[in-house]
């Protein structure tokens, strides 16, 4: 990679703990939670990723969300994007997902989409406040663009 989003010498955290959040690194290892957020949140969170984006399908099925999830951790290791799964304090509820991009526009450092199940939409803003405090002070970006919420 020529011009890395991160620095070579900068480890990703794996983890993270906020007062209302667990974030860990989105894997197959959480498929079925994850696969149950998703599909109770499917109609919400089609065009997340913009209007050309098909996820998540209707009809996915847990294999294609386990394949999802192990492309995800693979960006995640080769440090090309990094998604992370978002739990409840005691790690037993998928709420949704964090993922951070490299940005196409040099006015931004990432970009980052996020989303949380639909049961648990109340957490949305703080979700979105915590991951724009957790960029700055654990990542180092200032200059995040958040697609369908808002361009800092």
């Amino acid at each position: 990679m020529l011009n890395p989003f991160i620095s070579e010498t900068y480890e990703p955290p794996k983890s993270f703990d906020s007062e209302s959040f667990h974030f860990r690194v989105l894997d197959d290892e959480v498929a079925k939670l994850d696969f149950e957020a998703v599909m109770s949140s499917q109609k919400r969170l089609q065009g997340i990723f913009g209007l050309s984006s098909e996820w998540p399908k209707s009809d996915m099925t847990l294999e294609e969300n386990i394949a999802s999830l192990k492309a995800h951790k693979q960006e995640f290791e080769s440090r090309q994007a990094f998604a992370y799964s978002v739990f409840n304090k005691s790690k037993n509820k998928c709420l949704g997902s964090v993922y951070i991009d490299p940005s196409d526009s040099p006015n931004y450092q990432c970009v980052v989409y996020l989303w949380v199940r639909d049961d648990s939409i109340d957490l949305d803003n703080e979700l979105y406040k915590t991951v724009h405090k957790w960029l700055s002070k654990e990542w180092g970006f200032f200059k995040v663009a958040f697609p369908g919420r808002c361009i800092l």
